[in-house]
């Protein structure tokens, strides 16, 4: 085990309960082959599919768009 792997195996052992079952369930996921890391929402999903479909019609935001949300959260 490298040393970052043991350092947080260990922080992780003071965390309660239902939080170590959390981190074990996300190691778990991760080391699988054959299961995804993340599940996404049906409204995750929907979002997704438009915002695919809406790439190959090739609408994408203008610069003035990407500035503005930018702007809206201080980047």
């Amino acid at each position: 085990m490298t040393a970052v792997l043991d350092l947080a195996v260990a922080r992780a052992r003071d965390l309660a309960p239902d939080r170590q079952d959390e981190i074990a369930r996300l190691m778990l996921a991760v080391l699988s082959d054959d299961a995804p890391v993340y599940h996404f929402t049906p409204e995750e999903e929907a979002e997704l599919d438009e915002s695919e479909a809406a790439a190959a019609r090739g609408e994408f935001a203008t610069d003035e768009e990407v500035r503005a949300i930018w702007t809206k959260h201080g980047l």
